[in-house]
């Protein structure tokens, strides 16, 4: 091989492996995003559940409420039929205090703003938990969504290694842009994508 030839060889493989080093930190950098979005989606995942086990909870408690201010109520209507039918005055005074305290306890079991268990409070409660498990969700399967583009991200940059094809490269390139465009559009805005979907589009959203 002549002196030429060599000095040729010995650039190609110099600037193979400039490329190479290149790749090597364009992969470390997909990794970090990778690392990023995955940890968001386990967080958001967690908080998606959390909310859900609350605000099941919070339904729970609003049926016991209604149940027992439906028993009250129920009380308190046979008690007003006694009272008719009662002759006694001392008769009648104390069924009037016994309907005025369950009708008290029916009117607290609907709305009781002091301690916010009364089932307008704990609809509203359970309502804004099921809102953050939606939120939560959405943000999710961006994240979800984020991880599945950084992993064949890498998978091409490590391609484009082996391969030499350095399309590969800018295509891993490309691609983690958009992950990095999911997350962004995960942590800040989840439901955007739905509020802009139409027809067709919504098929390929996340739900």
């Amino acid at each position: 091989m002549s002196a030429h030839g060599s000095m040729e060889q010995a650039e190609q493989t110099h600037h193979a492996s400039e490329e190479n080093k290149k790749i090597a930190l364009l992969i470390a950098v997909i990794a970090l995003c990778l690392a990023l979005s995955e940890t968001l989606g386990k967080g958001a995942q967690t908080e998606s559940i959390s909310k859900n086990v609350e605000s099941s909870n919070l339904w729970a408690f609003f049926q016991a409420k209604s149940i027992r201010r439906t028993t009250v109520q129920i009380q308190a209507d046979q008690a007003k039929l006694s009272l008719m039918l009662a002759k006694d005055e001392a008769t009648r005074a104390a069924l009037q205090k016994q309907i005025d305290e369950w009708q008290e306890t029916a009117a607290r079991y609907r709305s009781d703003p002091s301690t916010g268990e009364g089932q307008d409070q704990l609809a509203e409660s359970a309502k804004h938990a099921e809102d953050a498990r939606d939120l939560a969700m959405a943000k999710y399967h961006h994240f979800e969504l984020a991880s599945a583009a950084f992993q064949i991200a890498i998978v091409l940059a490590s391609a484009a290694i082996i391969t030499g094809m350095i399309v590969l490269a800018w295509t891993s390139g490309l691609l983690a842009l958009v992950g990095v465009g999911i997350t962004a559009i995960g942590a800040f805005a989840p439901h955007a994508l739905h509020l802009l979907g139409s027809g067709p589009i919504k098929l390929f959203l996340p739900r």
